[in-house]
């Protein structure tokens, strides 16, 4: 069963979420074409793609917690295929009840779950920022296997190769 929100709700929610300043933007609505994210300009020179840092961190919490795909889609009660997608597809937009129920399941903020899977914008510029910087810290650096360096080297022989 999935569960609509209205642009209605989520503006009506953000308001109630909003401390003192109701400036919270909302783009999870039916029909919104992209999330609502913080510019560059706005953000000491950073942009931040939401679906990048959120991916990933889904994904660390699920290893962390030792579950499958499978295990946290029951246990969050979310489905399967949408997780498949958070985690590998960078440009994929979660539905706002997924990213709901993963925040209730990692007991994470939901509000800062938002702005995270870029739902909603962020209030707090450090946020952007942190969460760029964990992208870029939270990349595995595995030592490639033999077959993996065999294929790298021969690819890179091709992309040598002048034509």
């Amino acid at each position: 069963m999935k569960i609509e929100f209205t642009k209605e709700w989520c503006l009506r929610m953000a308001r109630l979420e909003s401390d003192a300043s109701a400036d919270m933007e909302i783009g999870a609505a039916p029909g919104a074409d992209e999330p609502t994210m913080v510019r560059a300009e706005e953000v000491s020179g950073y942009e931040l793609d939401p679906n990048i840092a959120f991916g990933r961190f889904v994904r660390l919490m699920r290893r962390n917690q030792h579950l499958t795909l499978e295990k946290l889609a029951d246990d969050a009660r979310v489905e399967i295929t949408e997780l498949v997608e958070i985690e590998e597809d960078s440009r994929h937009k979660p539905d706002p009840r997924t990213v709901f129920q993963l925040a209730k399941h990692f007991d994470v903020p939901m509000p800062k779950m938002m702005q995270l899977a870029g739902l909603s914008a962020p209030k707090d510029a450090r946020l952007v920022q942190e969460a760029i910087r964990f992208a870029a810290r939270s990349e595995s650096v595995v030592e490639l296997n033999e077959v993996e360096r065999a294929a790298l080297e021969a690819f890179v022989l091709v992309l040598s190769e002048r034509t």
